[in-house]
């Protein structure tokens, strides 16, 4: 698709307030026209990184995003350093702070994000990370990706991966958002969610065997990663596994939770919600349902969800000035 064409797309949905993608280098005007031309300004874009390496392309994806539109920048750190030893803390938060005061100067905000082969694919690590970044005097900025925590939820060979299994077997580490005290409610009540990406994921759900991986230490096996499961249900063909709806539902409900947390807290920074069916291995590559139409779908359904929590919201507040005017009047 040319950029007009994806822009004309999106506006034809009549559920997305922005576009969320990275112009490549010397495309900034053309995606700056198309967003002004059909009133869907980008207001966020990605890359992935790593440390030691990347830091001049750091700052040039900053200005190229700046220069298209964008205000917010998502960074997925690399787990490993350039010279290939695991990133430790202080490394983590010397790549933030880098960012974060590039962005200042550039103008344009930046958060981190927890993601598969990343340093924050151990979920144990974002906490501390942040409170680090914190005690520099820096707000931590996360960009959350509850897929990436989910797909990990009663999947022994993805703890695995990332060497969690023995903490989530012992209960230091609970993943299921319907546990209390679970990871991603503690993140949540950090008050740092600036951004929220919607993909759903099955717990313990299938790889995507359309789409075969060169077999390494870490990708988990030949086949892609669970990382994407059908928000609505596939066509007869369009998809390698059996659908079931209660699948999708844990997914659901970290958005309930975190939509909730927004409408309640009026300190809450979430700025942005994507939806994030995609391509790739891991995901939806050689899928034959379409990713677009996914993608409406949760847009719909996020929008239908918010709307009925302020007009509950609305009613109890109602109510209850009633039922403090009727004690007065007694």
């Amino acid at each position: 698709m040319t950029v007009d064409q994806q822009f004309r797309l999106l506006k034809s949905a009549g559920v997305y307030d922005h576009f969320d993608r990275m112009p490549q280098p010397g495309e900034e005007r053309e995606y700056l026209d198309a967003a002004n031309r059909h009133g869907i300004p980008i207001r966020t874009g990605l890359w992935w990184y790593t440390a030691g390496q990347d830091e001049a392309l750091l700052e040039k994806n900053l200005r190229i995003s700046r220069e298209g539109g964008a205000e917010f920048h998502d960074i997925m750190l690399h787990i490993r350093h350039q010279r290939g030893s695991v990133l430790t803390d202080d490394e983590i938060v010397a790549f933030y702070e880098l960012a974060h005061n590039l962005g200042n100067k550039i103008g344009i905000e930046i958060g981190f994000e927890n993601h598969i082969y990343m340093w924050s694919e151990d979920p144990r690590r974002v906490e501390p990370i942040a409170r680090k970044v914190q005690a520099r005097g820096m707000p931590f900025k996360f960009v959350l990706d509850h897929s990436h925590v989910l797909i990990k939820v009663d999947n022994p060979e993805e703890q695995d991966i990332i060497g969690i299994r023995e903490d989530v077997d012992s209960g230091a580490l609970l993943l299921d958002p319907y546990e209390s005290g679970n990871v991603l409610d503690q993140w949540m009540n950090l008050n740092m969610v600036h951004w929220l990406q919607v993909r759903p994921v099955s717990p313990n759900g299938p790889k995507n065997r359309w789409a075969i991986k060169n077999n390494n230490s870490y990708d988990g096996g030949s086949y892609g990663r669970p990382c994407q499961y059908p928000f609505i249900k596939p066509k007869p063909g369009e998809w390698h596994s059996s659908w079931h709806a209660y699948r999708v539902e844990p997914c659901k409900e970290v958005v309930r939770r975190m939509l909730r947390h927004h409408l309640c807290n009026a300190s809450s920074p979430l700025r942005y919600i994507t939806t994030d069916m995609i391509d790739m291995a891991d995901y939806g590559e050689n899928a034959k349902y379409s990713l677009f139409e996914q993608n409406v779908a949760i847009a719909t359904w996020i929008r239908r969800t918010w709307d009925e929590m302020v007009d509950q919201e609305a009613a109890n507040r109602a109510r209850g000035r009633d039922s403090k005017q009727e004690g007065a009047r007694e």
